[in-house]
């Protein structure tokens, strides 16, 4: 059973200076992580995440808060300590059909730097997966199928998936079960010609 809190207001981001802000890796692992959490971070639990120093972590939490991505969070009672949030825990990129040259490629360059996180976590769990525990094991899932459906069809399966997903987001959850993990999943759904 899921106790999920209601789903905040999910941003559209359409400029291309913030897109490209975003298409950074230890950005995106930031703001990962602020979208889930509760209260925020500082600069050295996200520093942590996204695999730098303190120091280096606070400069893309400044460039992120620059771009409206992220705010400072109520203090946790230490007025030094300068916590972050993120202004939206989920967000949307899109540029648009009609989107000029320059926002296509900011488009593009962000997508390509989610596609290279979700491989790399892809090959980390297949050089981890033969120590992982057997229901862990048994539980991972890769799946290509090729599907006929009209744009109808797909927006309605589309909607159906992520009425699956939405109970099991980490960041709607309150109190997950003993033994649960964070678990990524991709789902794309692409024409093919």
């Amino acid at each position: 059973m899921t106790d999920a809190r209601p789903e905040q207001h999910r941003v559209t981001i359409s400029d291309p200076q913030v897109m490209r802000a975003l298409a950074h890796p230890a950005r995106m692992a930031i703001m990962e992580h602020l979208s889930t959490m509760e209260g925020g971070a500082t600069a050295t639990e996200c520093a942590e995440i996204a695999g730098l120093s303190p120091s280096a972590t606070s400069y893309h939490l400044r460039e992120l808060a620059k771009f409206g991505l992220i705010e400072e969070a109520p203090s946790r009672g230490d007025a030094r300590e300068r916590v972050w949030q993120a202004f939206s825990p989920s967000y949307h990129i899109e540029s648009g059909q009609d989107a000029d040259s320059e926002a296509r490629a900011a488009e593009l360059a962000l997508t390509e730097a989610h596609l290279a996180r979700d491989n790399q976590r892809a090959r980390d769990w297949m050089r981890r997966a033969p120590d992982e525990p057997p229901d862990w094991y048994q539980a991972a899932w890769f799946s290509d199928s090729l599907l006929q459906v009209t744009a109808d069809e797909l927006v309605e399966l589309n909607q159906a998936v992520q009425a699956l997903l939405d109970p099991y987001r980490r960041r709607l959850r309150r109190d997950p079960p003993e033994g649960s993990r964070t678990v990524a999943v991709q789902y794309r759904a692409l024409p093919i010609d």
